[in-house]
């Protein structure tokens, strides 16, 4: 199998040239989507020999269903890739094993993360697993505006290696994201649809049991949920066992960011609260 890679960047200088590394034995068809990046990203993008092709991003799940949509891809599976992953060489290497005509239409890739330079091996996160490799026609990427998922018609597998979530960028620009990411959580909520989304399923896939799991969290009280995963990962799951660096993961991402989305929700219900409150008094 020789699959087309779709990498999406934005500002990415500081870890595209180790993403397009890794799979530079795997295909000779990349195609890096930016979104108008301002740093040297089309530059080693372009260097690496990948074709470069401009969209203006709107949120993940678009801006993938673009490129799925829109690619002239040269081959018949697809691999899709942020642009801090790389692959390990032992993927790249399980990836080229598969047959082209394999029975599965897609395939669950393990993410391993790697925080402050330390690969993360507790807390119930690493690894992940994601669809990233697809038969062209038969994968989606779910309508969400932040942590969506690609989504499978067919029969599906999972592979043994992992591909490395390889967060470079400084702390206070994860925060910055993750502040942004925080909004559209906040917007997801509020919709309240599931139109074009993966359905929580115990029985299901591995992505299925996670959204399963995750609408448990949401039924809890805002503030509390986020203290109990916080315990539940740094302490249940042995995040403690990642040293510093898995401490500053652990309590920025599953303490802060969630009590964030939490506190953005208790602000746009007080909002709410005083608009019907002064609409009453109109009447």
């Amino acid at each position: 199998m020789k699959p087309s890679v779709i990498v999406l960047t934005f500002n990415s200088g500081a870890s595209l040239g180790a993403t397009l590394a890794s799979i530079r034995n795997l295909t000779d068809d990349i195609h890096v989507v930016d979104s108008g990046s301002i740093d040297n990203t089309v530059e080693i993008a372009t260097a690496a020999g990948a074709e470069v092709t401009y969209h203006a991003f709107e949120n993940y799940g678009r801006q993938r269903n673009w490129a799925i949509d829109n690619l002239i891809l040269k081959y018949s599976w697809q691999l899709h890739l942020d642009a801090d992953e790389r692959l390990t060489p032992e993927l790249r290497d399980e990836i080229l094993s598969l047959s082209e005509d394999h029975r599965c239409s897609g395939f669950f890739i393990p993410r391993l993360l790697r925080f402050l330079g330390r690969v993360l091996k507790h807390g119930g996160m690493s690894p992940t697993w994601h669809m990233r490799l697809f038969k062209s026609g038969s994968g989606r990427c779910e309508n969400r505006e932040y942590d969506q998922h690609f989504y499978c018609e067919g029969q599906t597998g999972r592979l043994k290696q992992a591909m490395i979530d390889d967060i470079r960028m400084s702390l206070s620009e994860w925060t910055s994201r993750h502040n942004r990411w925080s909004d559209a959580e906040v917007r997801e909520a509020l919709q309240g649809h599931s139109d074009g989304k993966v359905r929580g399923r115990i029985s299901g896939n591995p992505v299925e049991k996670r959204r399963f799991l995750r609408r448990g969290y949401e039924k809890m009280p805002l503030f509390i949920r986020a203290f109990g995963l916080f315990i539940f990962r740094y302490f249940i799951m042995l995040g403690f066992l990642d040293g510093v660096e898995g401490a500053i993961f652990w309590i920025l991402q599953t303490f802060w960011f969630r009590f964030l989305i939490d506190a953005k929700l208790y602000e746009h219900r007080l909002s709410h609260d005083q608009d019907c409150a002064a609409a009453k008094l109109e009447i």
